[in-house]
């Protein structure tokens, strides 16, 4: 297992990972390379980098798509990505449930899950207040796409990603 400095603001708080398998490793690449066509040089695509979701929260998101440019998050990481993705293997039940209450918690309207245990991508959607949820919200609109289908970011309607593209 590897440890990494989770925060390191008031106290110092350890979180236990565990090893990046290859398929997850593949998966965060082909993602960035098919993001990066699609929404071109006008996003910034951040790789398991934080952001600041509210002053609880400052997950780091595998893929995160924010606007401007590097230096613009001097002062502080982003808080509003246009585009949250997750990359999922053994954590599919961590990301879907925790993991997305707190991003629909926090307002993101976009927020993707390339699973890798049923080979698709889920495309979560439209945050809205749950009681079953851990953090009080959840996505109302959830898809679930193969390799056959084609997925939009919110941020770039016109641009057609084939989910084929996205799995390793």
């Amino acid at each position: 297992m590897n440890w990494s400095s989770a925060s390191l603001r008031e106290h110092r708080t350890l979180v236990v990972r565990e090893p990046q398998g290859t398929p997850h490793a593949v998966g965060i690449t082909l993602l960035q390379e098919a993001l990066r066509r699609a929404l071109g040089s006008e996003w910034l695509i951040r790789i398991q980098l934080p952001v600041a979701l509210d002053d609880e929260s400052e997950p780091e998101p595998d893929v995160a798509i924010v606007p401007w440019g590097p230096r613009d998050y001097l002062p502080d990481h982003p808080a509003r990505p246009v585009l949250v993705v997750e990359v999922a293997e053994t954590s599919l039940v961590l990301d879907r449930e925790h993991k997305g209450s707190l991003y629909a918690r926090a307002g993101l309207a976009d927020y993707w899950i390339l699973n890798l245990v049923d080979s698709v991508l889920e495309v979560y959607r439209q945050p809205a207040p749950s009681s079953e949820a851990p953090f009080g919200w959840a996505y109302s609109e959830v898809q679930s796409l193969g390799a056959t289908d084609l997925v939009s970011p919110l941020a770039a309607p016109g641009a057609r990603i084939p989910v084929a593209a996205l799995l390793p």
